[in-house]
């Protein structure tokens, strides 16, 4: 296996300060290639060393874990549709030439919203944030190109609780984690989990940029500002998990939605994900998944153009799936600890093209 250049390539970017550590996994179906953890897990205000089963804020993996993930279960139960408007459940949303955005544009990024609310601008409550997105105006017309927004998605996570009468954090436990077996996966992880759990920047609950020095670290805390003002979690950011459980979740999704016993999603739902679904955009998104964007580094040089998907997260996360092999690569890092400089855009890819080297020659 083509494993041996994952441990040099981690250890060098800790050396230069990029992360202070990350969990690895590659796998095949239900077989683990590659399980690995590099590094400390906290290097302030004690050293800590990184474990397999560290639990991670995993930022927008939130996105396509999560919120996609409910919406889909929705559309299959006919409690919603990608064509129908976000106005038809937020109807203030209308506001500013907005009635004709769909689910479908907000899944996509196409909705034409900007990338976020203010960040400097402190505010407190979900309601709040949602009233502030509702009143939004666009800053492209809907359809016209991909901006990626995490606006789109917090108002996704309201949309599921409007329909289910249930909040975004509570569907997704009982209809997706809990199934799945995920359990180590959740939103507002309990202070039993703090010491497994990865630290992020130091930061004060409703501030941005997270600069004061004084300030405690965010450690089951999310580190998104925007999710943190609405009580801890949204649709997207917020979620807390394990290189193992994501693992599980990936297994689903290249199972066409099963794991075990569990029916997570049906095969037509998988299959319209991951398809893309931004038009001749150059910027080619799925149904919350990433195809082959500007945003699509961590798919590194050698898994399919096209066919494989995947997602990355702000705090130093990403998976990347390829439906053909059934394989998958999972990276896990707090690269925003402890001053926000680090940076894993590169590695992210790199260790990609070589778990997708390996899950070839697996295959073969």
């Amino acid at each position: 296996m083509r494993f041996a250049g994952i441990g040099p390539l981690v250890k060098a970017a800790i050396a230069s300060h990029e992360l202070p550590g990350a969990v690895i996994v590659v796998g095949i179906d239900d077989d683990i290639l590659y399980h690995e953890a590099f590094g400390q897990r906290a290097v302030e205000p004690a050293p800590e060393a990184m474990t397999e089963d560290t639990v991670f804020d995993v930022a927008s993996l939130t996105k396509v874990v999560a919120t996609t993930t409910s919406i889909m279960q929705l559309v299959e139960e006919g409690r919603l549709r990608l064509r129908d408007t976000v106005a038809k459940f937020i109807p203030d949303f209308a506001a500013h030439g907005k009635s004709s955005i769909t689910i479908q544009q907000l899944l996509t990024h196409t909705s034409g919203l900007p990338p976020d609310l203010p960040l400097e601008v402190e505010f407190t409550g979900a309601d709040e944030a949602v009233r502030r997105g509702t009143d939004i105006p666009v800053s492209a017309a809907p359809g016209e190109r991909v901006i990626y927004s995490d606006i789109n998605f917090f108002l996704l996570g309201d949309i599921v609780s409007r329909v289910t009468g249930e909040p975004l954090d509570r569907y997704a436990k009982a209809h997706i984690f809990d199934p799945l077996e995920m359990h180590d996966t959740m939103f507002l992880p309990p202070a039993s989990l703090r010491p497994r759990i990865a630290p992020t920047q130091r930061c004060r609950p409703l501030a941005w940029p997270c600069n004061d020095p004084t300030a405690p670290f965010l450690r089951g805390v999310v580190h998104d500002p925007t999710a943190r003002r609405m009580g801890g979690f949204a649709g997207h950011a917020g979620l807390f998990s394990t290189a193992a459980d994501l693992s599980r979740f990936c297994r689903m999704l290249l199972n066409e939605g099963s794991l075990g016993s569990a029916r997570i999603l049906s095969p037509a739902a998988v299959e319209r994900m991951r398809v893309p679904s931004t038009g001749g955009l150059k910027d080619v998104r799925g149904l919350g998944w990433d195809i082959d964007s500007t945003d699509s580094a961590n798919r590194g040089d050698l898994f399919p153009v096209g066919s494989s998907f995947g997602h990355t997260g702000w705090t130093g996360t990403s998976l990347w799936l390829d439906p053909h092999t059934k394989g998958y690569v999972i990276f896990l890092s707090n690269r925003v600890h402890p001053d926000g400089t680090g940076d894993v855009v590169a590695l992210r890819g790199e260790i990609a093209s070589i778990a997708a080297a390996a899950i070839s020659e697996w295959r073969k």
